[in-house]
C-alpha cells in the first residue's frame, strides 16, 4: 500500500466533510435522526476523516493547531468501535456546529500549500 502525502490526505477529509454536507442539505435534527441512510452516509464519512487525520504527519499537525486532529480521530475511533452505542445527538453536534470550520480550515490549509508539486 502507497503511503498518502498530507495533501491527499487533506483532500480526502475535504471531500468527505463536502460529502457529508451535501447528504445532511437543509435537514433538521429530527430528519436526520429518522433517516438512517443519511446516517449511514454521514458516520461513513466521518469516520473517513478520522482515518485520514490519522495518517497526516506530525509536522502538518503542528503547524495546524486549528485543526482539532485528536478530536477527529477520537471520534473515528468511537464511531469504529463502538458502532452500536454511537450517540446521534453527538454526531448532529458535529455536523451542524463543527463540520463547516473545519472543512473551511482545511481548505485554507489546501489553499496556503499551493498547488499539487508535479
Amino acid at each position: 500500500m502507497s503511503e498518502r502525502s498530507d495533501r491527499d490526505l487533506l483532500l480526502d477529509i475535504a471531500e468527505a466533510a463536502r460529502r457529508i454536507r451535501a447528504y445532511v442539505g437543509d435537514l433538521s435534527y429530527e430528519g436526520f435522526v429518522g433517516d438512517t441512510k443519511t446516517q449511514d452516509s454521514v458516520i461513513r464519512n466521518l469516520e473517513i476523516i478520522g482515518e485520514a487525520a490519522r495518517g497526516t504527519s506530525e509536522t502538518l499537525r503542528a503547524r495546524t493547531p486549528e485543526i482539532p486532529w485528536k478530536s477527529m480521530t477520537g471520534m473515528r475511533d468511537r464511531l469504529i468501535h463502538a458502532y452500536f452505542g454511537v450517540n446521534l445527538d453527538v454526531v448532529w453536534r458535529v455536523v451542524s456546529a463543527e463540520l463547516v470550520e473545519l472543512a473551511h480550515a482545511v481548505e485554507r490549509q489546501l489553499a496556503d500549500a499551493g498547488p499539487e508539486p508535479r
